[in-house]
């Protein structure tokens, strides 16, 4: 796991990682101003009244805000970037494993739609843990990790793999693999929640991802030399 993580950070200079960083930075910056402006609203009209309930709600909704602005910005990012992410994938399979044949799995609308379908189920996760947090600040923060560490382990993995397997095959090697994978996630959910660091998560977890796909028992097979 170590290994995988410290060849994707070697890579970050590649221009295949950049579209998905700047892009997936936008887009995430984006969807978060949207949120906090209707979130705004929402305790502006809330708040409205007079007396204590109101300077309470006001108060905890803004707390509430700032949290859902530091969880949530993974997932929003996850889901803009996982549109440019297999050129990622394809990058360090070029440049690492040159002798593999080209990728026969998911196409890249599927590959999108599975990058959607886990920024929503991290984003509902994130959503229902956000008032944990605020009671019980260490179980909500410790909860809110392994919600992000899970999500991206098992979510990046299976979107590297459909590029060269189909479902049960994906599912069979993250199976036996599971405990780097986690690992993996977890130290990408850490890196989530430092700024700006959390702004390459989706590149080097995608990167790290392909490593570990690519390990000695992984199915796909080297190119046969013609002749």
């Amino acid at each position: 796991m170590v290994r995988a993580l410290l060849l994707a950070f070697r890579q970050l200079p590649d221009p295949a990682f950049r579209k998905p960083v700047l892009l997936g930075a936008a887009g995430a910056l984006a969807g978060l101003v949207a949120i906090a402006a209707l979130a705004s609203w929402g305790l502006g009209e809330l708040a409205s009244g007079t007396g204590w309930f109101a300077g309470v709600a006001a108060a905890a909704g803004g707390v509430l805000v700032l949290f859902s602005a530091w969880w949530l910005f993974v997932p929003l990012l996850l889901a803009v970037s996982g549109l440019f992410l297999d050129g990622v994938a394809a990058a360090v399979e070029r440049r690492h494993y040159p002798a593999l044949p080209p990728p026969s799995g998911a196409s890249l609308a599927g590959q999108a739609w599975s990058s959607t379908v886990l920024a929503a189920k991290m984003a509902g996760l994130t959503l229902i843990l956000l008032p944990l947090s605020l009671l019980l600040p260490m179980v909500g923060v410790v909860g809110l990790w392994a919600v992000a560490a899970i999500g991206l382990s098992e979510g990046l993995f299976e979107g590297v793999a459909l590029r060269r397997m189909d479902r049960a095959a994906a599912e069979a090697l993250r199976q036996r693999r599971r405990s780097a994978i986690w690992a993996l996630g977890g130290a990408l959910a850490a890196m989530a929640a430092v700024p700006l660091l959390n702004l390459l998560v989706p590149v080097l977890g995608t990167a790290a991802m392909t490593h570990l796909l690519h390990g000695s028992d992984a199915p796909a097979k080297p190119r046969e030399s013609g002749g």
